[in-house]
């Protein structure tokens, strides 16, 4: 069975569960840095890519709901992959919501997508910081005829190893715009520069995207953005779904373990010692007040419509907030119950623990959200 001919939710989430258990089988791979070829290839053959594809090219038009549960479920088995792949499910996602680029191209990409196309979007840039902070890309885009000179080295470039497509952000030379062009990594002049050595999410492959007199078409030139003014994007909490399943992944570590220590100091196991039955329970807090915010929120978006979405910019970042920070001190918790054996090289909590800090840099960074829920109140824009 593939994602597709499962046709509810719960058959949906128990397909992931079984290829995330496959994906936890073979997590420490990735823990020199190495690339889960093997886990973004079976998701591609389970159909899982192109879910959020609108129903004419073959998708299920996935709700943002469904989304976060399935991505969630996946990082359990592997935070990296659940990361990579939620970024291409997501802008498939959004950009079939807000329609921003033109129908030919959308359904050129929508068709490759189809038959198992990647892409993702390369935005961050060593002299600009976050994207979401509004700086201005020094990538330019220079116009030659009917075609567009692109110039630029990109970082954080997540997936790279695989994608087909890079949604690139670019300067346009000669004017106070910023674009983004849909670049084919066959195009001459496209190179990736293996440069990530993160000790968080190591097997993400956010490499250097290096862009040498890249040339594309007019049509290519998909978009103009305003830099640090995205708008609501509902697509983003793939991010806070992903550090949930990496907690919920440490939550069940350190449950069994519990149930199957037992030091010669006491009688049974010290799933029966309060203190630690404190922690466990704190753990299950944590994760419960994260499920219903981000779930709540989700199926939020899902009911609204584009004017009522609009207005979500300060609920959506509050959830990448708390469900990241929460994630953290869950996974601290599980630590605390198994002990010095959780900083074990061969220990899958020392990975979470180093996994879940990556959250903390992922956007919108958390003293951006506290800066626009203080604007929302006091009534300013």
């Amino acid at each position: 069975m593939n994602f597709h001919e499962a046709n509810t939710l719960t058959a949906r989430l128990e397909l992931m569960g079984k290829l995330a258990e496959q994906f936890r089988e073979r997590a420490s791979e990735t823990e020199e840095g190495g690339f889960p070829f093997d886990n973004i290839e079976a998701l591609r053959r389970s159909g899982y890519t192109s879910l959020t594809l609108p129903r004419q090219y073959g998708g299920s038009e996935l709700t943002l709901y469904e989304l976060v549960r399935m991505q969630e479920k996946l990082a359990q088995g592997d935070g990296s992959t659940s990361l990579s792949i939620g970024w291409h499910m997501g802008i498939i996602k959004n950009l079939h919501e807000k329609q921003p680029w033109k129908e030919g191209v959308f359904n050129k990409v929508c068709r490759e997508v189809q038959n198992g196309a990647l892409l993702n979007s390369a935005a961050s840039e060593a002299q600009t910081g976050s994207p979401t902070r509004g700086g201005k890309p020094q990538t330019s885009a220079r116009k030659k005829g009917d075609t567009w000179i692109i110039n630029g080295r990109k970082i954080f470039t997540t997936m790279s190893p695989v994608l087909d497509y890079f949604i690139v952000s670019a300067s346009i030379e000669g004017k106070d715009e910023v674009g983004n062009f849909l670049i084919h990594r066959t195009n001459p002049g496209v190179s990736i520069e293996e440069t990530w050595d993160s000790v968080a999410m190591r097997g993400t492959g956010s490499h250097d995207l290096i862009l040498e007199q890249v040339v594309v078409n007019e049509e290519d030139y998909v978009e103009t953005i305003i830099p640090g003014k995205k708008g609501a994007s509902g697509w983003l909490l793939h991010i806070p779904a992903c550090y949930l399943g990496i907690a919920g992944a440490a939550q069940n570590y350190a449950i069994q373990f519990a149930k199957e220590y037992s030091p010669n100091s006491i009688q049974g196991t010290i799933s029966e010692i309060p203190a630690v039955r404190q922690k466990i329970g704190e753990m299950e807090l944590e994760l419960m007040k994260s499920r219903h915010f981000l779930y709540s929120v989700a199926k939020q978006w899902d009911a609204f419509d584009e004017e009522e979405r609009a207005q979500m910019g300060a609920e959506l970042g509050a959830v990448k907030m708390a469900v990241t920070n929460s994630a953290i001190k869950v996974v601290d918790l599980a630590m605390r119950v198994v002990g010095a054996r959780s900083l074990s090289e061969k220990n899958p909590l020392q990975r979470y623990y180093r996994d879940v800090r990556a959250g903390l840099h992922n956007p919108p960074m958390d003293d951006i959200t506290i800066e626009i829920l203080a604007k929302k109140v006091i009534g300013l824009k």
